[in-house]
């Protein structure tokens, strides 16, 4: 099983591109747990809905891994739990950390948030290009720091696709170099 990890902003494509591989490739696709929480509780969320938002997220995944399928791609995981607590709130739970690092994941595909209008969609909270950069560069600097397989995304859509595509055809083909490639 391979594990594909979109990151990055939000309104950068992640849900979007997730979708395409799926669509190209097959796969089980896991999507975004907070998005499901805010759709059942219908109110913002806090500090203390973190937990109950990353064992959601953890589940979801466990879930999916538990069927082995050959290609397994996640809208997000617990690194955007982690950086929007800390955004919002200025705390997370450090458990957050080592539950990141328990799991094996083999491609981090790091969405830009340049070249791409962002998009308002009720729960989107950071229209300034600025504040999606910063978001960017904390999901870029704790890839490096914890030695992640990542590929920096850029470009407009077309581009963002064709990149992502070739790099998980290499990724399935054994043939992708690992590592962190701005």
């Amino acid at each position: 099983m391979k594990v594909v990890v979109l990151a990055g902003p939000e309104s950068s494509g992640k849900s979007w591109l997730a979708a395409e591989l799926q669509a190209h490739f097959g796969g089980l696709m896991v999507g975004e747990y907070v998005r499901h929480f805010i759709d059942h509780h219908q109110r913002d969320t806090t500090l203390a809905d973190i937990p109950a938002i990353a064992r959601g997220q953890l589940a979801w995944e466990d879930a999916a891994r538990a069927q082995q399928p050959t290609l397994l791609i996640l809208d997000t995981h617990l690194l955007t739990n982690k950086l929007w607590s800390q955004t919002l709130f200025g705390d997370y739970p450090a458990w957050l950390d080592s539950e990141l690092l328990a799991r094996h994941y083999d491609l981090h595909l790091l969405l830009s948030p340049e070249d791409v209008e962002w998009t308002a969609d009720g729960q989107r909270c950071q229209p300034d290009l600025a504040d999606r950069r910063v978001f960017f560069r904390g999901s870029l600097e704790w890839l490096e720091h914890h030695q992640q397989p990542a590929l920096v995304i850029r470009g407009h859509w077309a581009q963002r696709r064709a990149t992502a595509l070739a790099a998980v055809e290499q990724l399935l083909a054994g043939t992708l170099q690992v590592g962190i490639h701005p």
